[in-house]
């Protein structure tokens, strides 16, 4: 019951959404059991991932209800309901999809819309985001303190060059979450030391934790 609220209220307490997109379902399972073990509680599995609907099933099967699996990449309606039907607890576009949005909001799932202008971003919450993804977003924290002076009811999280030693940049800008990728999720390719992904998942969840206490 009230899961959409739950699955909020999980991605910014945290403040964190491990993105994983790779070319292996293997390697994909792996980095995200991995990063739930460093403490990680959003994790999301973009269809662009082979096997994907699979891989955030048995995260889901392995986790319940006490890790946020999402779908990302998203790009229209029977990709939200398959990811839905999957077990996907929130769904991530890259662009404005209204149809996505409209199917996720049906079955009271949380979105994240992908955005970059103002007017994409008014757009996006007009149709009904939970979250705008500012994508890209290695534009810069000071883009988001630009956007959010005159759009400071927006929950913004940026995707794309957020790092440990950026993070406080971002949060300090407004942002309430980011999404996090290969610097976590690839960090066991040099030797398949999966503990690496671990590790860089918990220095990660440090640095956001810190950057929103200061």
């Amino acid at each position: 019951m009230h899961r959409k609220l739950t699955t909020l209220n999980q991605i910014i307490d945290d403040g964190t959404i491990v993105i994983v997109r790779l070319d292996d379902s293997d390697e994909a399972y792996r980095a995200s059991e991995a990063a739930i073990a460093g403490g990680i509680r959003a994790i999301e599995v973009t269809l662009s991932t082979p096997g994907a609907l699979r891989v955030i099933e048995r995260l889901v099967e392995a986790h319940g209800s006490n890790v946020s699996i999402g779908a990302g990449t998203v790009l229209d309606a029977p990709s939200a309901y398959a990811s839905i039907s999957a077990g996907a607890s929130f769904l991530v576009s890259p662009h404005l999809s209204r149809e996505m949005i409209r199917t996720a909001n049906r079955y009271q799932v949380p979105t994240i819309s992908g955005a970059y202008t103002p007017t994409e971003i008014v757009e996006s919450i007009e149709e009904g985001a939970d979250i705008v993804k500012l994508f890209p977003a290695e534009i810069g924290p000071e883009y988001v303190r630009a956007v959010l002076a005159p759009l400071a009811h927006v929950a913004l999280m940026p995707a794309g060059g957020v790092s440990a030693g950026n993070a406080k940049t971002w949060f300090d800008a407004g942002v309430v979450a980011v999404g996090v990728g290969s610097s976590i999720t690839k960090a066991a390719r040099p030797d398949g030391d999966y503990s690496q992904v671990t590790t860089a998942a918990r220095d990660f969840l440090a640095a956001v934790r810190d950057a929103r206490q200061q």
